[in-house]
């Protein structure tokens, strides 16, 4: 069933990228999940999302069943309709912004914050960034859509319960929710802010699709790093914002680099400008994506930076913190 609404309207966000400045497993937790430590830090490049909200309202009761609520992925496929994704997930149902979308109508349903009657949107992916790449593109679009979602749909739910929603659909949701630069342990729902110096990167992105579940599996993947407190993370920011000193680390580099030949070239192109850059080449997430902090210096040498990317061995861009 469907009645008038206002006017059509339409909403654009930044889907950011996220690079990880280190990243450890410190255990394997009882659910089969690991504990991890890292510092996220958010980037001014990404993809974008544009929200379309159409002129009717869809109810999201089922009159044919006693009034009850429709089945949730049905409801979700009457107010949501996604372009600019055939790339990437062949059926709408398997793409995490249809994902996030349900998740987040479940979660109104369950605290009875659903109303009898929502706007449809039409949501289309202006693409960027690179699928598999570590950067955190998917877990992206999920976060941006459930905080245009909920501002679109008036559920008014809090950040941190839009924090809690983002975690059932990925672990790397929660911090673009969070919007800001922090610390996160658990599966990376724990999140503090920390205040970094704003800064610019190399980002290179090698075509190597590293799957995820088989390297949380892989018998070379140290699990057993000594966790850190936040103090200490706090104030070591020294020993992996610009540099990347013991302990810190990304423990993915090893096994990564071992079978993607083209990712441990990329990251060797990175480590021969170190001495220029003054700072540390190192993977971000689990890869592909490598990248190098800029000195200042650098920053301001177009030419020199031009040069980097030209000779790289795979694409590469200049972004800069959030």
């Amino acid at each position: 069933m469907t009645k008038n609404a206002t006017n059509e309207s339409l909403i654009t966000r930044l889907s950011p990228a996220k690079i990880n400045l280190f990243l450890h497993i410190t255990g394997k937790r009882a659910d089969g999940y690991h504990d991890l430590q890292t510092v996220f830090r958010l980037l001014d490049w990404g993809d974008y999302l544009h929200f379309s909200i159409a002129d009717k309202l869809i109810s999201t009761i089922d009159n044919s069943a006693n009034n009850s609520r429709l089945d949730i992925n049905s409801l979700c496929g009457q107010l949501l309709t996604l372009a600019g994704a055939e790339a990437i997930t062949s059926s709408i149902e398997d793409n995490l912004i249809f994902k996030a979308a349900s998740t987040l109508l479940a979660a109104a349903i369950d605290s009875n914050k659903l109303p009898e009657y929502l706007p449809q949107v039409e949501v289309t992916l202006d693409k960027h960034l690179p699928m598999g790449a570590g950067l955190g593109g998917g877990s992206s679009n999920a976060a941006t859509t459930l905080i245009a979602l909920n501002q679109i749909w008036q559920l008014n739910f809090t950040q941190s319960e839009l924090i809690k929603i983002g975690a059932k659909v990925g672990a790397d949701v929660p911090i673009f929710i969070f919007g800001q630069d922090a610390i996160a342990m658990g599966i990376g729902e724990e999140l503090t802010a920390i205040d970094l110096p704003e800064q610019q990167y190399l980002i290179l992105t090698p075509a190597a699709h590293v799957d995820t579940a088989e390297l949380f599996t892989h018998p070379k993947l140290q699990r057993d790093i000594a966790p850190l407190s936040i103090e200490a993370i706090k104030n070591q920011s020294n020993d992996y914002v610009q540099h990347l000193n013991t302990p810190y680390q990304n423990i993915f580099t090893p096994v990564v680099t071992s079978f993607a030949p083209a990712v441990d070239e990329a990251l060797r192109y990175l480590q021969g400008l170190e001495k220029v850059a003054l700072s540390t080449a190192r993977m971000t997430g689990s890869g592909s994506a490598v990248f190098l902090p800029l000195d200042s210096s650098v920053i301001d040498d177009k030419t020199l930076l031009t040069k980097w990317i030209n000779n790289a061995p795979c694409t590469g861009y200049v972004a800069g913190s959030f």
